[in-house]
């Protein structure tokens, strides 16, 4: 029997989730939470061998919850499930130490035979995504425009970056500028929207 451990803020969609995988006869639902940061004290308690799990999480992102639970309980292996159709969300979900990536508009089956293959060792990701990641350019900002953007990213003002990385404002400033540049952004935050959704952040 396959244990499953299931995070879905929406619970219809939570319930419906966990609904269609205990009608399978090797799979059972263990746990069903609500938020991102519920997941590792809920597998450590269970202790499932899959986790499915969402990207848009309150308290915890699924795929920062994917890395804590990879560490934690390296023996559960991790599908994420998500609406967004994002390269960069693939990225960050396979340097998460993830084993499968599918879109929440995938067949049911497909989500089964995902949590199967998973929990043989195997990886699955939805083939249009993992074209798409192919597709998609390098990073073309330099290692310190991703530090002060993922920084901005947290709402931190110029000011406070260049303390915290020791740089002088305007450097902090400069870096902003042409990492906005750079992403042919409307503004930083913009440019941070993309950074993200790359996954360079």
């Amino acid at each position: 029997m396959i244990r499953v451990l299931i995070a879905e803020d929406v619970r219809i969609l939570r319930e419906t989730l966990a609904a269609v995988l205990e009608l399978e006869d090797d799979l059972e639902v263990v746990a069903a939470v609500e938020r991102g940061d519920q997941i590792v004290p809920a597998a450590l308690e269970s202790r499932p061998d899959a986790a499915v799990l969402d990207i848009e999480l309150p308290g915890l992102d699924g795929l920062g919850a994917a890395a804590l639970l990879t560490e934690r309980l390296p023996e559960c292996r991790v599908v994420v499930l998500t609406g967004f159709a994002r390269p960069g969300y693939l990225r960050r979900a396979m340097a998460s130490g993830v084993s499968g990536f599918l879109l929440k508009h995938s067949p049911p089956g497909d989500l089964v035979e995902a949590i199967r293959k998973v929990v043989a060792g195997e990886q699955v990701v939805d083939p249009q995504l993992a074209m798409a990641a192919l597709r998609k350019a390098d990073n073309p900002l330099a290692a310190r425009e991703v530090d002060v953007l993922r920084m901005a990213a947290t709402g931190a003002e110029a000011d406070e970056i260049a303390v915290r990385l020791s740089l002088s404002r305007g450097t902090v400033r400069n870096y902003l500028s042409s990492a906005v540049m750079k992403l042919n952004a409307r503004n930083r935050v913009d440019a941070i929207r993309i950074a993200a959704d790359e996954g360079w952040l």
